[in-house]
Parts: C-alpha cells; sequence; structure tokens
C-alpha cells in the first residue's frame, strides 16, 4: 500500500486501480454523500448496486491509510443477497477533507450516513483496524441503525512490531510521504489517548459485538484485541 500511495502521488490519482478498470458499475460502483455531522464533506466509497435492497447491508469502515479500493475485490465476490458499502474515511483517497482528521468521534459523526438503510433492510457495521474504534463510536450514535458490530483485526492503541516501525520511520519524514501515509502516521500517533470511550462503549453497550482477528498479525496484536474483548462480557 506505502508504494501505491507513492506511485497515485507522482501521478496525482486518489486510487490505485480505479474501479472502472476491473469492474463493470453494475458489480462495483464508485459512490458518495454528504458527510455527517454538519461538516459538509464529500464521502467518497465503493458499494455494490442491487435492483432490490437486500435484506442485510455491509456497510465498512477500513483502516489506515483508508482505501476501499482494496476491498473490490470482496465486494465483487459478495453474493446477490447482500449489500455492501466501504468508504474512503474523511482525509483519505477520494474523500473530503484534504487535511488529517485525527478525531476518531468528529470521523464517527462524519461517517454516519453510511448507516442509512432502505426500509426493513438490517445493517452490519464492520470496523476494519483503525475503524473499529471509530464503528464502534457510530454504532453508539445510532444504535437503532446497527444490526451487528464486527470488530476486524481491530486497532487499539498498541502496534504491533510492523506498524510501529513504519509509524516510527513515517513520523520521521512526514513531510516527505506522499498525503495519505502521513494521515495514517498522525492517526496512528494520536489514537491512544481518544480510546478510552470508546472501551467503555464495548463494555457497556448491549449489541452483539463479533471480534474476528488473525492469531499472527503484526500491525495490531491479537493480545490487545483478546483484551479488549473481555470487556465485553457481562457476567451472568
Amino acid at each position: 500500500m506505502g508504494l501505491s500511495a507513492f506511485q497515485c502521488a507522482m501521478e496525482g490519482r486518489t486510487e490505485h486501480a480505479p474501479t472502472s478498470d476491473e469492474y463493470p458499475e453494475t458489480i462495483v460502483k464508485r459512490t458518495s454523500f454528504e458527510s455527517g455531522g454538519g461538516f459538509g464533506w464529500k464521502i467518497s466509497g465503493l458499494w455494490t448496486p442491487r435492483e432490490t435492497p437486500a435484506e442485510w447491508k455491509i456497510v465498512v469502515v477500513t483502516g489506515a491509510p483508508s482505501w476501499a479500493e482494496y476491498w473490490a475485490p470482496t465486494l465483487a465476490a459478495l453474493p446477490l443477497e447482500r449489500e455492501m458499502l466501504v468508504v474512503d474515511r474523511p482525509g483519505f483517497a477520494n474523500s473530503e477533507p484534504f487535511h488529517c482528521v485525527p478525531d476518531i468521534r468528529t470521523q464517527a459523526e462524519a461517517l454516519l450516513p453510511a448507516l442509512d438503510a432502505a426500509p426493513g433492510q438490517r445493517v452490519l457495521l464492520v470496523g476494519q483496524s483503525y475503524g473499529a474504534a471509530i464503528a464502534t463510536l457510530m454504532a453508539s450514535m445510532r444504535p437503532e441503525a446497527v444490526g451487528g458490530l464486527v470488530l476486524l483485526s481491530g486497532f487499539f492503541g498498541e502496534a504491533g512490531p510492523t506498524a510501529k516501525f513504519w509509524v516510527e520511520m513515517g513520523s520521521k519524514v512526514l513531510g516527505l510521504i506522499p498525503r495519505d501515509l502521513k494521515h495514517a502516521v498522525m492517526e496512528v500517533i494520536g489514537q491512544r489517548k481518544q480510546l478510552h470511550p470508546v472501551f467503555e462503549l464495548l463494555s457497556l453497550y448491549p449489541l452483539l459485538i463479533t471480534f474476528v482477528h488473525g492469531d499472527r498479525d503484526d500491525f495490531a496484536p491479537i493480545e490487545v484485541a483478546r483484551r479488549v474483548a473481555r470487556t465485553t462480557l457481562v457476567p451472568s
């Protein structure tokens, strides 16, 4: 992804492999919506068009850097009875603003319209890596709209060895790396001090929460995810 970010910066693009080059718009389509929170930003994403709304709409809040483009093969493989929207988070790829938005609550507010659904449609919210904390806040802001929350390789303030290496290196050359990589480094550095409300929500929020995590993840350690998951257990 880092090499792709450099290539995009050199060629003036916001995505490394536009879906129009890979999939027809009947399968995977670029879309956008106005952000929530009154910020007036255009939020971009990829979605799976359906002739009639699917029973479940899966909304994915991606990690850092946030590129929906990397989810295109997953979107294309989705069965017709499911619908998916993967967003470019604020400050990344095709989404506004063009500056970094380090506050995770602000990002959650901006992404709330992604939870809008057709009548009778249920929403499964997926937070991937850095997006896990943001998705948790989104679920708490609109609990009536979320049928389930999945935290996929959730990142909660403690980096694994690979992530730590790249963040430390990136922080030393912020002025030299492409925008999206710079924003990712800035986000990760400032996330930990914002997590207390997220941990409280995970321990108290009456919602089905599923943790999915690789046991060899060296970006977001599984030990941290296990520790966070234990806080969601409510004594019977």
